[in-house]
């Protein structure tokens, strides 16, 4: 994260410029830490749920909260998608797909989207609609998002925006 700060911060110092709207169609981001254990157990809440054990489906409505280790994703509603029957990863959540005022906190990493899908077993999450990091004082925003958990590492693409504050390189 800090990595990605000051080489940014550097931009925008050797042009010249106190703030930079960077209008991209990519740009390489890091979210979270990158020890981040998708084998930790999934803890979701919500107002309601319902099973669908014919397509392997759970959906959770209202409110809906999934903690898992330091990580905490917030939205409108969630479907869990579960192993096939018979196979070593039935009863076990492969992928999660958010919707709704989806929020993704990730220690002092926040971001926002319209929908999130979190792929469990490879340990990645993509964001789409209108995604927005904020790290420290520092935004950015973009069209979608896919960060690998295991590393930190993530890729933000589409029409983007980053927004500066003078004088600071976050904050380390």
């Amino acid at each position: 994260m800090v990595q990605v700060f000051r080489s940014a911060l550097a931009v925008v110092l050797v042009l010249g410029l106190g703030a930079l709207p960077a209008l991209a169609q990519g740009t390489r981001v890091t979210f979270g830490s990158a020890d981040h254990d998708s084998s930790l157990p999934v803890e979701i809440t919500a107002d309601e749920f319902r099973i669908d054990q014919a397509d392997n489906t759970a959906t959770f409505t209202g409110s809906v909260l999934v903690v898992q280790g330091e990580m905490r994703l917030s939205a409108d509603a969630l479907r869990a998608d579960y192993g096939a029957p018979g196979t070593d990863m039935a009863r076990r959540m492969t992928r999660l797909h958010a919707t709704g005022g989806v929020t993704l906190v990730s220690g002092p990493e926040a971001a926002e989207a319209d929908e999130a899908i979190y792929d469990i077993v490879d340990g990645t999450v993509v964001m789409t609609g209108a995604v927005m990091i904020t790290q420290g004082p520092g935004a950015i925003s973009g069209d979608r998002m896919h960060v690998d958990l295991a590393s930190g590492a993530g890729e933000m693409t589409g029409r983007v925006r980053t927004v500066f504050q003078p004088g600071n390189s976050g904050g380390q």
